[in-house]
């Protein structure tokens, strides 16, 4: 084979790769079956009604987005334990005004936040996954926007000190942990780009408990099953990524090399 014939193979092999491999990245986006995102002002709020209709109350309407620009998830997701998954935490009236869960000091103590006496049941016991949603779009007209999710990119507001939610309550998190270690995580479909993991941005918002060791193993790659299709059953990210923080059809953040999202 000539030298020129040789080129010609060797070009038409990559043009094709390149082809296939733009396919492969569309395909896997297509493939998966990601949720219809909810509306903005929507995502990322939950009904809680573990017991509110058993005892003649209108389910409760909790907002991520409005208690995020006050305090992190570490706060109500360590401090004041509050489970991930949605009602399947005891909150009661009574644990409440004892000082738990949503009635603890500086939340909705009466003090800091309305308590939890008339007139300010309906505040959160409203049913209504979409109230707030004016509110929603003044916060939003403030902040850095995103395509996703809430359509706002969390980060990039606290990193800019456009919001400054408070990291603890009571309990500080230690000082002398400083983990930027950033996990690069090959995936498990050919041609579909490594998946980046930094712990940098989460730390911002988490504590390492929230994830470790009950949804991730301490030692890297021990993680069994961790696999795409959980992770849209809601399992390892798609604790966070499925219900409040940017959504699983945002592939671009977590797989930097994919060209399209």
């Amino acid at each position: 084979m000539s030298h020129k014939a040789s080129w010609i193979v060797v070009s038409l092999f990559l043009a094709v790769s390149i082809i296939l491999l733009g396919f492969k990245v569309a395909q896997a986006g297509e493939f998966w079956a990601f949720p219809p995102d909810a509306p903005a002002s929507e995502y990322g709020n939950m009904i809680i009604n573990r017991t509110s209709e058993k005892n003649g109350q209108k389910p409760v309407m909790f907002s991520h987005w409005l208690h995020r620009t006050r305090f992190t998830c570490r706060v109500c997701h360590f401090e004041l334990e509050f489970n991930m998954k949605v009602n399947t935490t005891e909150i009661t009236e009574k644990a409440n005004q004892a000082g738990f869960h949503c009635g603890a000091a500086s939340c909705h103590d009466g003090k800091a936040a309305f308590g939890h006496q008339e007139p300010h049941c309906n505040n959160c016991h409203s049913g209504n996954k979409t109230d707030g949603s004016q509110k929603f779009g003044e916060l939003a007209s403030r902040l850095p926007q995103s395509r996703f999710g809430n359509h706002i990119d969390w980060d990039e507001a606290m990193q800019k000190g456009l919001i400054n939610p408070s990291h603890y309550i009571s309990i500080m998190p230690p000082d002398d942990i400083e983990f930027k270690a950033q996990l690069v995580l090959d995936a498990g479909w050919t041609n579909i780009p490594p998946a980046v993991f930094p712990h940098k941005p989460h730390i911002q918002w988490l504590d390492c408990n929230n994830c470790h060791p009950d949804i991730f193993n301490i030692k890297k790659k021990t993680t069994k099953h961790f696999e795409m299709i959980r992770i849209l059953n809601g399992e390892f990210c798609g604790v966070c990524h499925m219900t409040v923080a940017f959504p699983m059809s945002n592939c671009k953040p977590c797989h930097p090399g994919i060209k399209r999202s």
